[in-house]
C-alpha cells in the first residue's frame, strides 16, 4: 500500500513538472507576449518575465518591441521636372501595439516595406530634382507622414524616414558638372571684376597724390628697379614715366618761346670782308653771296684807278 501511494506521488510530481514545463513561457525585456486561447486573444499582453499558459489550449505569440531597421530597395522614377532618377532610403520604426500588430495585418514588417516603397516612388513624382538633392529634409518628413498615416492602424509608429542616396544618369551628371563650372566661373570673374575697380580706385588716390610731390614718384621708380634687380635678372626693364618726359621736353625749350603772328629771325651775321682772292684779275670785284646765303646782285666790272688823295676810285 505505502509503495503504491509513493507510486503516485512520483508519478504527481512528474506530470506536474511536465506540464510547468510545456505551460511555462519566458518573455524577453524588449518583446511582448500575445495570449490566443483557442484562436481568440485571451486578456492583457503579458509583460517580460515568466508567463504560463494552458497547454495545448493556448498559444503564446512574441512581438519585438526594438526599433526595426528596414531598408528600402531603389526605387526607378521621374521627377516633376522630367529626370530619371533611382533613389533609395531606410525607414526606422517600432511596434508599440502588440496586439494589433498581430490581428489587424499579416505580416507587418511586409507591410511597412511595401507602403514604404509606394510612398517612396510617389515623392519621386512630386518632387523636382533640386529638392531631391538640397531639400531632403523636408522629403524626409512629408515621406515619415505618409508611411506613418496607414501604419498607426496596424500598432506600429514610425520614428524616421531617411534618403539615403539619389542616382542620376550620367549625361545628368555631365551636365550639372557643366553648370556648376560656368557658375564657379562667373563668381570668379565678377570677384576679379571687383577686385580690378578696388585696386583702380586706389591708383587713382596714389596718383593724385604723388602729382603733388614729383620726387615721390622718382622714389617709387626706384623701388620698382630695386626689386626687379633683387631676382637677379639678366634683362633689366626700366619704366620711364610720362611725367620724366614731359619734364625733360620742358628742359629742353628757350625761355622766351616765340609768340604767334612774329616770324622767327635768324641772328644778324657780321658782312663778310672782301679779300683780295676775291677779286678778278683785272682789279673787279666777284660776285659775293648774300648775307643770309643767297647770292647777290651781281656787281658790275668797275675799273679801279688810283685817287691822288688816298685810296681808289670807281668809274
Amino acid at each position: 500500500m505505502l509503495q503504491e501511494l509513493v507510486g503516485a506521488i512520483v508519478a504527481l510530481v512528474c506530470v506536474a513538472l511536465v506540464y510547468t514545463g510545456m505551460a511555462a513561457r519566458v518573455v524577453k525585456q524588449y518583446e511582448r507576449g500575445v495570449l490566443f486561447r483557442l484562436g481568440r486573444v485571451a486578456g492583457e499582453v503579458r509583460p517580460p518575465g515568466l508567463t504560463l499558459i494552458i497547454p495545448f489550449v493556448d498559444r503564446l505569440a512574441k512581438v519585438n518591441m526594438q526599433i526595426v531597421t528596414l531598408p528600402i530597395p531603389a526605387q526607378e522614377g521621374i521627377t516633376r521636372d522630367n529626370v530619371t532618377v533611382r533613389v533609395d532610403a531606410v525607414v526606422y520604426f517600432r511596434v508599440v501595439d502588440a496586439t494589433s500588430a498581430l490581428v489587424k495585418v499579416e505580416d507587418y514588417k511586409f507591410a511597412v516595406s511595401q507602403m514604404a516603397q509606394t510612398s517612396l516612388r510617389s515623392i519621386i513624382g512630386k518632387s523636382d530634382l533640386d529638392d531631391l538633392l538640397s531639400n531632403r529634409e523636408q522629403l524626409n518628413q512629408g515621406l515619415e507622414l505618409m508611411i506613418d498615416s496607414p501604419a498607426v492602424g496596424w500598432g506600429i509608429q514610425v520614428d524616421r524616414v531617411e534618403i539615403k542616396d539619389v542616382s542620376l544618369p550620367d549625361t545628368m551628371k555631365r551636365s550639372m558638372a557643366r553648370q556648376a563650372e560656368a557658375d564657379r566661373e562667373r563668381r570668379a570673374r565678377i570677384i576679379n571684376a571687383d577686385a580690378e575697380l578696388q585696386a583702380s580706385k586706389k591708383l587713382a588716390e596714389a596718383a593724385q597724390q604723388m602729382s603733388g610731390t614729383p620726387a615721390a614718384l622718382q622714389l617709387r621708380l626706384l623701388q620698382t628697379v630695386m626689386a626687379v634687380s633683387a631676382e637677379k635678372n639678366s634683362t633689366l626693364v626700366l619704366p620711364i614715366p610720362v611725367e620724366l618726359l614731359h619734364f625733360l621736353e620742358r628742359g629742353n625749350r628757350p625761355d622766351t618761346p616765340p609768340t604767334e603772328g612774329t616770324a622767327h629771325q635768324t641772328p644778324e651775321q657780321p658782312p663778310k670782308e672782301i679779300t683780295p682772292e676775291e677779286t678778278t684779275p683785272n682789279g673787279d670785284l666777284a660776285q659775293a653771296p648774300d648775307l643770309n646765303g643767297a647770292p647777290g646782285p651781281e656787281i658790275g666790272r668797275h675799273h679801279l684807278t688810283p685817287n691822288p688823295g688816298g685810296g681808289s676810285r670807281s668809274d
